[in-house]
């Protein structure tokens, strides 16, 4: 007679199996309806109100889980006036209480709102056209991040069919992450009282080093991003007329830039966007290279050329993984994401255009504060503007995150996990992304453990062209989800 499992413990073969044929079978068709539909974040769609691509995505889903018939679940859409809908979900515990103590939530985030279109997609594939092959689920925001909401239901699913004991879960789903999570913070306070006592954050909005192991991400830059503009003249003029005697808005703009960065080496010059990297993740950045190696800067599709019978390509900033690591984690960035002012090259003729416009996005180290580092930036380059031009930085920010230090139960169940569905040891990386619900849930439930994971693995491309959500990798991080969940005391 075969014993019966503790109530604690998650077969991790049947709950894979079953994990799997729901992706297979519902899953991946739900997220490539979802793919089809161009539910821009409001930063990048202002009048999605009445597109209402982010109503119907949200719908959606909502209608999804609802016909899971997830015992005890109920969900709601909530929506206040003026921002952009959350869903809220809410599974009763099945574990009993532990006298004395207050009872446990695991709180699951993701979000529905998506990046723009972006060029360079291959000729077969698109960012409105679902595409699935070879396990590759391609099309704008499958991967970042329509899938949390499907994987965290069928994850709570995997517990409730074999019958595993769980805490209180409770689910947020928002749709305005990639405009910096301006409409969250409302709901968070309306909500308060309905998310409980949380103790596992389990956000699946993250990366992982590659699609061998699960990966835990233990800190996320902050974020600055505005637009700069420098104008001097109120209309074009010709080039040969005006050139020489009216300054170059371009060539202002690359003054106002070097007071920011060296752009010999991209090192950002303000000491205050520094800060030392903590000794636990300097550790963990040599463990995480030690496993990585030169795949960590080799997984990125460099330009190259042939010249004289061989090929060469562009170089990263450093080739020593650790180094590499850090660059991308703890290092402050300046990226130029967009311009304005400029004719298509189609188009230019010989006129000196009035303004040039830069879209800034700068990467800030997990521990310097965004508001402060705004302020900063603006003083910085509107300033003593040269030739009295008009120079103006219009921009918002997010502070980056990094994670408290985790308890025994938690590295033994992600170990766990990661052993049991892809049979090696969980891994620990940065990553240079911002997510900001991290730091509200980190200052709002500072004992909570954080388990942020996703499937952005090499080449996964969120926000660029040919994004692809890794099916596999999904099945099996649901699956790690579902262990950790039945792991959790309390």
């Amino acid at each position: 007679m075969t014993a019966r499992l503790p109530s604690s413990v998650l077969n991790a073969g049947i709950a894979l199996d079953q994990v799997s044929a729901q992706w297979d079978g519902d899953i991946v068709r739900q997220i490539s309806e979802y793919i089809a539909i161009p539910a821009k974040s409001p930063g990048f769609d202002s009048d999605w109100a009445q597109h209402g691509f982010i109503d119907t995505v949200v719908r959606n889903a909502a209608s999804w889980i609802e016909a899971q018939k997830v015992e005890g679940l109920t969900l709601e859409i909530v929506r206040l006036p003026g921002r952009t809908p959350v869903l809220f979900f809410e599974v009763p515990a099945t574990r009993a209480a532990v006298p004395g103590q207050t009872p446990q939530t695991v709180l699951m985030y993701g979000h529905l709102d998506k990046q723009p279109e972006f060029s360079g997609w291959r000729a077969d594939l698109g960012p409105w056209t679902p595409s699935y092959q070879d396990g590759k689920l391609y099309g704008r925001g499958g991967a970042d991040d329509g899938y949390a909401a499907y994987a965290s239901i069928a994850a709570i699913q995997a517990l409730k069919s074999q019958q595993v004991a769980h805490p209180r879960i409770v689910g947020l789903i928002e749709t305005c992450e990639e405009s910096g999570s301006y409409d969250l913070l409302p709901y968070v306070d309306a909500l308060r009282s309905r998310l409980g006592d949380v103790g596992l954050v389990i956000c699946l909005d993250s990366g992982a080093g590659n699609y061998d192991q699960l990966w835990l991400t233990t800190s996320l830059r902050g974020m600055v991003a505005g637009t700069l503009k420098v104008e001097v003249l109120t209309e074009g003029i010709h080039s040969g007329d005006a050139s020489g005697l009216v300054p170059s808005s371009f060539r202002i703009m690359r003054q106002v830039l070097d007071r920011l960065e060296d752009s010999a080496t991209g090192r950002l010059l303000p000491a205050s966007f520094h800060c030392e990297v903590p000794a636990d993740r300097l550790a963990q950045a040599h463990a995480t290279a030690a496993i990585l190696g030169d795949e960590i800067y080799k997984r990125f599709p460099w330009a190259h050329y042939d010249c004289g019978g061989a090929t060469s390509f562009t170089l990263p900033t450093t080739t020593d993984p650790v180094e590499a690591l850090l660059q991308r984690t703890w290092r402050p960035t300046l990226s130029v994401t967009g311009a304005e002012g400029f004719p298509a090259l189609k188009d230019a003729g010989n006129v000196l255009r009035p303004y040039t416009a830069f879209k800034l996005s700068l990467r800030l180290p997990p521990l310097i504060d965004a508001a402060q580092a705004v302020q900063e930036l603006k003083a910085l380059l509107e300033d003593n503007a040269p030739y009295q031009a008009k120079v103006t930085f219009q921009g918002g920010g997010a502070t980056g995150w990094n994670a408290p230090a985790s308890t025994p139960w938690f590295d033994k169940a992600l170990d766990g996990a990661s052993q049991a569905f892809f049979g090696a040891g969980c891994g620990t990386i940065g990553q240079g992304g911002t997510i900001p619900l991290m730091n509200m849930l980190s200052q709002g439930f500072p004992k909570a453990q954080m388990m942020v994971c996703g499937v952005l693995g090499p080449k996964s491309n969120a926000h660029g062209p040919n994004e692809f959500l890794h099916v596999p990798y999904a099945k099996k991080l649901t699956a790690a989800v579902a262990h950790v969940m039945a792991q959790m005391p309390g």
